[in-house]
């Protein structure tokens, strides 16, 4: 994906993010957020950082999966620390998991901008999907 071979998913599209770098339990994005993802205050709404959360952790947690195995999250909450506007500028998101189990894996990842100040932050619990035999 990072290189164009692949296409990203949907979402990433829509929502006007993609994956930077992937490693063994992490991963970073950048996104824009933009007019397209705003609440009734004129803000970016909740959902959009909430989206970059789930969308980082399960990246990170898939990549320690062997490839054929897949991954759902089970929940997902978020604590939003600053309003995010367009103004804001582009911003960072780093995912990394924090616990991997044979059925389940933890991660948690960041919302930071230009000037490292933390915008939202939180975590995810993955279920591992796989292949029915």
């Amino acid at each position: 994906m990072i290189d164009g071979r692949v296409p990203g998913p949907s979402i990433a599209k829509t929502m006007n993010f993609w994956l930077e770098s992937v490693g063994d339990g992490q991963c970073v994005f950048v996104g824009n957020p933009t007019d397209a993802v705003l609440n009734p205050l004129g803000t970016v709404h909740g959902g959009w950082a909430l989206t970059l959360i789930d969308s980082a952790c399960g990246c990170a947690a898939h990549s320690t999966l062997p490839a054929g195995v897949g991954y759902s999250s089970l929940e997902t909450k978020a604590n939003m620390v600053r309003v995010i506007q367009p103004s804001t500028g582009r911003v960072t998101i780093t995912g990394k998991v924090v616990s991997r189990g044979r059925q389940i894996l933890t991660a948690e990842a960041s919302i930071h901008d230009t000037r490292q100040r933390l915008l939202a932050h939180g975590t995810s619990t993955l279920i591992v999907l796989r292949p029915e035999r």
